[in-house]
């Protein structure tokens, strides 16, 4: 079953005696044990009939213990075992998931790994009692769309640009995201749009120094604003990491390398291509490719792949340059 269709069903009231969710992301396990919590159960039979436990402080036997008991004037009872992954008798719980009681609802949050399906424990969880959901990590080009349909699911719209800004500036932490959009909800009046200024405002985004206005800069050989942005960047490596610059103008030179590709299509087929969620996107893309041909987008390329190792210490020829330094020494080798 997707997210959605679980979270669907539980607000449904349709449930299931096992919840095993697992991997690597934790915000989706989060949320769909955060739903249970809410919908299996009025506050007033929380108090009897909802248990919290922790992998590092229970053992299976007193588990047991727990999932096994009746609930008291209510038609289930719901246990919900956090940091599951710590247990280590986990797997003795193999009768139990081939046989849990119908009158428990069963939740386990195992993070930040995939349970290993090949075992035992792993092939006890392929029954009908059993929701076993896997949390995928989105990858950072899934993630200004995500945002987007997140906006949309609480009733508020994020212009395009804005929700490429923040997956820029936050990565792929959705629980940060959502709390700095939950932020912006309760910033910003009912029906306001969450613009790119709204959002530099309210989540402390510099509005000149950015990844996302180094892009821009870079597309339009804009050297003086490009000197500006690298001093800011030199000046506060520690969060504006080279590593991380270097990841962003490689998504970014990718997509200008397969717009040349893709010269003469229709730009639907060309902002399916590129993954791109609105014609705003294609327009600077466009820009950035008659500022850089196909051999220079491939040296550009190049260029970023080469101060990648470097920044890592490879390929140094033994000296010891610093981020700052080599910033400078990347960003002109790209617009020269």
């Amino acid at each position: 079953m997707t997210f959605e269709e679980i979270i669907r069903d539980i607000h449904s009231k349709r449930f299931t005696p096992v919840y095993f969710l697992h991997g690597e992301e934790v915000f989706f396990i989060d949320q769909i044990a955060e739903a249970i919590e809410h919908n299996a159960l009025s506050e007033a039979e929380r108090g009897f009939n909802q248990t919290i436990l922790y992998g590092k402080e229970v053992d299976h036997l007193t588990l047991l213990d727990y999932l096994r008991r009746y609930p008291m004037m209510s038609e289930r009872q719901v246990v919900v075992l956090r940091e599951a992954q710590e247990m280590k008798s986990l797997p003795e719980l193999i009768s139990y998931m081939e046989n849990p009681m119908p009158t428990t609802i069963f939740v386990v949050c195992y993070k930040h790994k995939k349970v290993d399906a090949r075992t035992k424990f792993g092939k006890s969880l392929g029954g009908k009692s059993t929701v076993l959901f896997e949390s995928k990590k989105l990858y950072d080009n899934q993630i200004p769309a995500w945002i987007s349909d997140y906006c949309k699911s609480r009733k508020r719209n994020i212009e395009p640009a804005a929700a490429a800004l923040m997956a820029e500036y936050l990565g792929a932490d959705l629980s940060r995201i959502t709390n700095e959009l939950d932020k912006l909800s309760i910033n910003l009046p009912a029906g306001a749009v969450f613009t790119e200024t709204a959002v530099q405002d309210n989540i402390g985004i510099s509005k000149e120094y950015n990844v996302f206005e180094l892009q821009k800069a870079i597309a339009m050989r804009d050297i003086g604003k490009v000197s500006r942005i690298r001093a800011h960047f030199a000046s506060n490596i520690r969060k504006n990491p080279l590593v991380v610059t270097i990841s962003s103008l490689f998504a970014y030179f990718s997509k200008i390398y397969m717009l040349h590709g893709l010269k003469g299509q229709p730009d639907a087929d060309i902002l399916k291509a590129l993954e791109l969620r609105s014609d705003w996107f294609l327009k600077e893309y466009k820009i950035a490719a008659a500022h850089y041909n196909y051999a220079q987008t491939i040296n550009a390329i190049a260029t970023l792949k080469t101060y990648d190792l470097r920044s890592k210490g490879i390929n140094n020829d033994g000296t010891s340059t610093g981020e700052g330094e080599l910033m400078k020494e990347l960003f002109w080798k790209i617009m020269h």
